[in-house]
């Protein structure tokens, strides 16, 4: 997988690539991700990729053309599945999504920054739209992380025990159940006795059984939906 990500700001982006998962699935040529600065797209003299909003109004606005320059010149060199622009009224990011996107061959990501994009980009480049959440950050950089890491983490290969994956929360519409690790009795703590009992499909039955409740309590609109 290739992943683009279109920026203003491109030293926010580059310190969570170089360690943990993204460093690895990037040093296995598991997942190839290049950083644009908007500014290297702009012939003004003072590197502005914003200006003011027509009909007025607070906050400026991100200009189209180096947007354009710089899609267009990838575009011209390979294909994109999707162009994908991190807003918060975009469609709220889930594990389907997360799922959907780690199919896929070639991305784009375009991270808004000051009010936003000039509405024309939206109109005729952006493919997807995505919100990390109900809430306002500085620019889409901090939302296009966890897009990627979301993403990325479920490429083959990525993980040491590719399965884990399956069993993260949302999965399956369900939040994970508790988990333990040793010592099986810590002052007096002890770790249900089903998960060392080596009875698998017992263990399997109280996990899915955990899963449900656990879900019930904390986000019963998951079982709704």
């Amino acid at each position: 997988m290739r992943i683009d990500i279109i920026t203003v700001v491109p030293d926010i982006l580059k310190s969570p690539f170089e360690a943990s998962i993204m460093k690895r699935s990037i040093e296995k040529g598991l997942v190839d991700v290049h950083f644009h600065n908007l500014r290297d797209y702009t012939t003004d003299n003072y590197k502005q990729v914003d200006d003011y909003q027509f009909g007025g109004g607070a906050g400026m606005v991100m200009m189209i053309e180096p947007i354009d320059k710089c899609i267009s010149k990838l575009k011209s060199e390979r294909d994109y599945d999707e162009i994908i622009y991190m807003t918060p009224d975009g469609e709220t990011l889930t594990q389907s999504i997360a799922n959907q996107l780690s199919l896929k061959g070639n991305l784009i990501v375009l991270c808004g920054h000051y009010k936003g994009v000039d509405q024309r980009v939206r109109d005729h480049f952006v493919t997807k739209e995505i919100s990390v959440g109900d809430y306002v950050l500085s620019g889409g950089e901090l939302g296009a992380l966890i897009l990627c890491d979301a993403i990325i983490r479920l490429i083959p290969g990525v993980l040491g025990n590719e399965t884990s994956a399956l069993t993260d929360s949302f999965q399956d519409d369900l939040l994970a159940p508790p988990i333990y690790t040793r010592p099986a009795d810590y002052k007096g703590w002890k770790v249900p006795e089903v998960l060392t009992s080596g009875n698998f499909p017992k263990i399997e039955a109280w996990r899915e059984e955990q899963a449900y409740k656990r879900t019930q309590e904390r986000r019963p609109d998951l079982l709704k939906e």
